[in-house]
């Protein structure tokens, strides 16, 4: 038998993006196995794709899950969830009892990607460019996937707070005038443009858009994400390329903006899914040059380190570490309530 498994039965974890639904049991403090990943669009609402998982993998994980921690591509605001990329709607409370859970904490998914960062190794990360982390200082966290995330921790008092973020939603800033130019383009489609308009994966294909359209390119189809990397990377396209860079360069922006922000000297991380896909070019992208290009700030941030997270699930080792926080909270504040329910949940797992 596994030594510290949880006296309360396996906890679930879940890192919910706009397109797929990542699943995890924890059965012990850090042990984290059965992670599998669900599209969303196969099922009609959150609490199926939820028993999906589980009818496949608690049966060996050594009884019923009670608790779970839930971090979702989406603000979460009071008991309501309402997804901003995806059709999901749902009452936490709700979905709580019908799902059998003693607890069901739903969280930011870049407030669980944060809360990670503090026990990421090296060989978790990436390092681009150079700086040196300060200690006891904030640290940002931005990632592009189907939107774009924006978090980062605030250290207080030996702990890390992190920061409940919905940064990706700041009006975009273009730095030169091929960016206007792409942002008068998505004028014509949207009056708020905001940045993860373009420092997105639907905002790369965007960017390839506006891009043929500044050339005089008439695109006989719009193309995917995948596909302008793929042909920017694997075939030489030189439109293709051109929107990577372009993405690249407005990301350092979003990061370099970040960084003044939380005054983030203790390092800014990259995460999502779609930089990952850029392999061993990023590190050459104009990512880290736009990063440093500050005026005033830019010594500032050339001090600061930048890291691309290659951790696989990051972000569900964070929803871990809130949904211990969020344990060991209720503990403390209702201890003869919180053992009367371990004790159950022991008693149910014999």
């Amino acid at each position: 038998m596994q030594a510290n498994i949880y006296a309360g039965g396996p906890r679930l974890l879940a890192d919910i993006g706009g397109t797929n639904a990542r699943f995890a049991l924890e059965t012990a403090p850090g042990h984290i196995e059965a992670v599998q990943t669900l599209a969303c669009a196969d099922h009609a609402r959150f609490e199926d794709a939820v028993r999906a998982y589980l009818s496949a993998s608690i049966s060996g994980a050594g009884g019923r899950v009670r608790h779970a921690a839930i971090a979702i591509a989406n603000p979460v605001d009071g008991d309501e969830v309402k997804m901003t990329n995806h059709h999901w709607t749902f009452s936490i409370e709700a979905a709580r009892h019908a799902l059998g859970l003693d607890t069901l904490l739903v969280v930011n998914d870049f407030t669980a990607l944060a809360m990670s960062l503090p026990a990421l190794k090296d060989g978790d990360l990436t390092r681009i460019g150079g700086g040196a982390a300060k200690a006891g200082c904030a640290i940002g966290l931005v990632g592009a996937g189907t939107g774009l995330g924006v978090s980062g921790l605030v250290p207080n008092n030996g702990r890390w707070i992190p920061l409940h973020s919905e940064g990706g939603h700041v009006a975009f800033s273009p730095l030169d005038e091929r960016e206007m130019d792409v942002l008068r383009f998505a004028w014509q489609r949207h009056d708020h443009v905001s940045a993860e308009r373009f420092v997105s994966g639907p905002g790369l294909a965007l960017i390839h858009e506006a891009l043929a359209e500044r050339a005089g390119i008439a695109l006989t189809a719009a193309l995917s994400p995948s596909d302008v990397v793929l042909r920017a990377l694997g075939a030489g396209d030189a439109l293709c390329m051109e929107a990577v860079d372009v993405f690249c360069g407005m990301l350092g922006t979003v990061a370099a903006n970040l960084a003044v922000t939380l005054g983030a000297q203790g390092g800014i991380y990259i995460g999502g899914g779609v930089v990952p896909r850029l392999g061993a070019y990023f590190a050459s992208s104009p990512f880290r040059a736009r990063f440093e290009r500050k005026g005033r700030m830019s010594e500032f941030n050339a001090r600061i380190p930048t890291f691309l997270i290659t951790a696989p699930y990051p972000a569900l080792q964070g929803a871990s570490a809130l949904l211990s926080d969020h344990l060991n909270d209720q503990l403390q504040d209702h201890p003869a309530r919180a053992a009367q329910s371990f004790k159950e949940a022991a008693h149910a797992s014999c």
